[in-house]
C-alpha cells in the first residue's frame, strides 16, 4: 500500500509540471472506492492551481473546487507531458484520466480501492470527514514533541497499532512503523502510554528521520509502486528489520523476528527491542 513517503514522492514528481494547466477532458472508468461527486465532463476548463498532500491524500487545488486523490492499496499515478511519449489508450486497470494542457494524469489501480473525489472546498462535509481526523504531519513544523508525548500518553493501545492508526501522527505505515520502532529500541507491543520520556523522544526523532529518508529514496517499491514519472523507490534496500525475518539484526546479530499484530506483519529484534 502506498504510504506517506510514496504519496509525497508522487506529489513531487508531477506537482510543478501540472500547476497552471487547464483541464481539457476528464474520463472515469470503472467505479472506484467512492463516487467522483460530479459528472467528469464538468471539470473541463478548470485550472489546476497546485498539488498538496494531507496524510495519504493528494489535493489538486482547482480554481473552482478541488480533487482529493487516494491511491488505496495498489494505486499509482502517471503524468506524461505533451513533449513525452504518450501513455496510449487506458488499460483495464486505468480508471481515471485527467487530460490537461500540460499533459495527461492517469490513475492506475488494479484493486480499485483508490478514489478520486471532487469537493467544492476543504470545508465541505465529505472533505472534513476524510481529513479532519488525521494526526500531525510528521515532516512539517506542526509535528511537535510535546503534542506527540501527549498523544502517546493518552492511549493504552500497543504503540505499533497507534502509529498505524494515524490518529496522533500520519504516514507511519506498516513498513515504516517497524523501522522507527527498531531505531528507537521500542518493542512493538508496548502500550503507548508506558513508553518513557527518553524513548518517546527517540521515537519522535526516528519518525522524522525514517520518513525523510524514505522520501529521499523515492519511497518503497515492494511490488509495483512507481512515482508519476515512472521511477521506482529504493527505501526497501535501506530497511533494517522489515522483510528480514530470520536474518541477523544489523545492531546485535540476533535473528529478526516476525510478530502478527492486527493481521499486519511486524518485524523486530527481541534483543534490541525488549518488552517492558
Amino acid at each position: 500500500m502506498p504510504e506517506l513517503p510514496e504519496v509525497e514522492v508522487t506529489r513531487r514528481s508531477f506537482a510543478e509540471r501540472i500547476a497552471g494547466a487547464r483541464i481539457v477532458s476528464s474520463v472515469l472508468g470503472k467505479p472506484l472506492r467512492w463516487p467522483l461527486g460530479l459528472q467528469p465532463q464538468a471539470l473541463q476548463g478548470r485550472l489546476v492551481q497546485g498539488v498538496r498532500r494531507r496524510g495519504k491524500y493528494l489535493l489538486l487545488d482547482l480554481n473552482e473546487g478541488l480533487l482529493l486523490i487516494h491511491l488505496g492499496m495498489s494505486g499509482s499515478l502517471r503524468f506524461v507531458g505533451g513533449d513525452e511519449e504518450p501513455l496510449g489508450p487506458a488499460g483495464v486497470h486505468d480508471h481515471f484520466d485527467l487530460q490537461t494542457t500540460r499533459g495527461l494524469l492517469r490513475l492506475h489501480d488494479p484493486r480499485r480501492f483508490g478514489a478520486v473525489i471532487y469537493v467544492p472546498s476543504e470545508t465541505d462535509a465529505l472533505a472534513r470527514k476524510l481529513l479532519d481526523h488525521l494526526g500531525m504531519e510528521p515532516l512539517g513544523d506542526g509535528f511537535t514533541l510535546p503534542d506527540f508525548k501527549a498523544g502517546l500518553a493518552a492511549s493504552r493501545a500497543p504503540i505499533k497499532q497507534l502509529l498505524l492508526s494515524g490518529s496522533v501522527v500520519v504516514g507511519v505505515g506498516n513498513i515504516y512503523a517497524s523501522e522507527v520502532l527498531f531505531l528507537s529500541r521500542i518493542h512493538p507491543a508496548t502500550p503507548a502510554r508506558d513508553i518513557g520520556p527518553r524513548k518517546v523522544k527517540a521515537l519522535y526523532e526516528s519518525i522524522r528521520e525514517v520518513l525523510a529518508l524514505a522520501v529521499e529514496q523515492g519511497g518503497t517499491t515492494l511490488r509495483d509502486f512507481s512515482s508519476a514519472n515512472g521511477m521506482e523507490g529504493h527505501f526497501q534496500l535501506q530497511a533494517k528489520v522489515y522483510g528480514r525475518e530470520g536474518m541477523p539484526c544489523t545492531h546485535c546479530g540476533a535473528p529478526i523476528r516476525l510478530l502478527k499484530q492486527g493481521q499486519r506483519s511486524t518485524y523486530y529484534c527481541a534483543r534490541c527491542q525488549k518488552s517492558s
